[in-house]
């Protein structure tokens, strides 16, 4: 992979086996990227970028308007989310071992022991959310292998920082993001399906597209919800 620019647009150019262009604009920064067939020039695809400006400038706008939390401190009265609910955390101080609750619909308690430094609570929060989003993917895995016929051998969540959710087809394998479990579990449910239509079509062509309007016709609505949520304060690199 390698870069050109483009009306001082960066753009990631990636050659692989493939038919046609294909130009994406990823959260959470807006990364421009354009998959390009093997034997097409990078001046072709210079060409392609202009044509496309106004719809990429128009892109990169949403994500740098995106509304964005503030470094968390992990301390009483910030607000964390889970499946696309805020809640109110709040600290409490205990002897025994660390534990997190969700109380009323409204808040996380966070059980720690007085001592504990903002590394250690952050850890149990997210070790908490792990377990949480571990609980809704299997089912959710079931569902859709009865409805699509498509086999998942193996998945796993992991903290990724550019993509919601990818795979292994030859594995028959998927990742999921562990920020999901911060987002309405419809928009968990699309990457699941995006990423189980992936062991049947590797690329976003018109194949793909097919495939995901058949099994779930509304996710173009449940991708522009996910890409529109609020996000951590982090400015990623990729």
């Amino acid at each position: 992979m390698h870069q050109i620019t483009v009306r001082n647009i960066a753009i990631d150019i990636v050659r692989k086996d493939i038919k046609n262009l294909h130009l994406a604009v990823y959260p959470p920064i807006g990364r421009v990227r354009i998959a390009t067939p093997l034997k097409i020039d990078d001046e072709t695809v210079r060409l392609f970028a202009v044509s496309k400006l106004t719809w990429i400038k128009k892109q990169k706008m949403k994500f740098e308007e995106q509304e964005r939390q503030t470094e968390r401190e992990f301390i009483s009265g910030e607000s964390h989310y889970f499946k696309g609910i805020r809640y109110l955390l709040n600290v409490i101080h205990q002897k025994s071992s660390s534990q997190v609750k969700i109380r009323n619909k409204k808040y996380i308690d966070l059980y720690v022991r007085k001592d504990t430094n903002l590394d250690r609570r952050q850890r149990v929060i997210t070790e908490w959310y792990r377990k949480q989003l571990k609980k809704q993917i299997l089912p959710l895995i079931e569902k859709w292998q009865k409805r699509t016929g498509i086999k998942v051998r193996d998945w796993r969540v992991k903290q990724m920082k550019t993509k919601w959710g990818t795979c292994n087809k030859e594995a028959g394998r998927i990742w999921l993001n562990l920020e999901l479990v911060k987002k309405p579990e419809h928009c968990l449910e699309y990457i699941i399906v995006h990423e189980m239509v992936h062991l049947l079509e590797r690329h976003h062509n018109d194949k793909f597209t097919a495939y995901m309007n058949k099994f779930m016709p509304q996710w173009p609505s449940y991708k522009e919800e996910l890409n529109r949520f609020i996000l951590n304060h982090e400015k990623w690199d990729y």
